[in-house]
């Protein structure tokens, strides 16, 4: 063959291959940034839960308040008692603290507890708007004291 008419197929071949593997890592990078989104899911939904717990653990401590109903406490709402003050009952300090822990471990993390007969609602709610453009996020978690 007339080596004239072979000049410059190679370059193309490496642009060709270049360009092949450039989408592949492009493919890759995608790949890893939503196992990243998946996982921080995965972690604050973890937080959450433990929050949940958290709180239901508290309430089964101090049994006769969370029966009398001391508890309930609407998402949002304002704390019944500033904590810093002397005259708060524990009950309310366990709310407060609890509503800090929420707010420091969640993104715009809030929380509340509905009480329906025996049965308790414990209630938290946090943003997933970084991660995948949603708005707020529940869980609940439902007990008997």
């Amino acid at each position: 063959m007339d080596r004239q008419l072979q000049k410059g197929v190679s370059l193309i071949e490496v642009l060709v291959s270049v360009l092949i593997f450039s989408v592949g890592l492009l493919g890759l990078a995608a790949l890893q940034l939503n196992s990243m989104k998946a996982s921080q899911t995965a972690t604050v939904r973890s937080h959450a839960t433990f929050l949940a717990y958290e709180m239901g653990d508290r309430m089964r401590a101090a049994r006769g308040d969370a029966q009398a109903g001391f508890y309930n406490l609407a998402v949002g709402a304002a704390l019944p008692c500033d904590p810093a003050q002397e005259s708060c009952l524990p009950f309310q300090r366990d709310l407060a603290e609890w509503r800090s822990n929420l707010a420091r471990q969640l993104p715009n993390g809030d929380g509340g507890v509905v009480m329906n007969g025996d049965q308790f609602t414990v209630i938290v709610q946090w943003s997933e708007e970084r991660v995948n453009g949603s708005n707020a996020q529940r869980f609940s978690f439902v007990s008997r004291i």
